[in-house]
């Protein structure tokens, strides 16, 4: 079992920059994918980015596909989601979430096992 958290959301101007942090509990952590997912008021949760367990893979939605980078350090039990030239149809609240049993990193979030609490994202025009 693992416990994630999310840390670094907040208000942004558009074209600004976050950087947000997904802290992960146990000793597994390398044993699962991370993705990250956002969910905006009003609208379905959708699918942002996941890694593989070692890091050498990526998944990218359309939307974010050079604006946002996710990386991780097994070492440290953590994920990162660092989002450049961000703008206003990004705001959301974002979650970290892992995935234990795919094969490869998957945008399906019914595939992922655990989920964070979430943390606000806003930008402002």
């Amino acid at each position: 079992q693992v416990q994630l958290v999310e840390s670094g959301g907040g208000l942004v101007q558009a074209g600004g920059s976050l950087r947000l942090t997904c802290a992960a509990s146990g000793r597994t952590f390398s044993y699962y994918h991370m993705g990250w997912f956002r969910q905006a008021p009003g609208k379905e949760r959708e699918f942002v980015v996941a890694v593989s367990r070692s890091g050498d893979s990526t998944l990218y939605a359309e939307s974010v596909k050079g604006r946002f980078t996710i990386s991780r350090d097994n070492a440290k039990n953590t994920v990162y989601l660092q989002m450049n030239s961000l703008k206003p149809e990004d705001t959301a609240v974002y979650y970290c979430a892992a995935d234990r049993d795919s094969y490869f990193p998957t945008g399906r979030a019914n595939e992922y096992d655990y989920w964070g609490p979430g943390t606000q994202v806003t930008v402002s025009s």
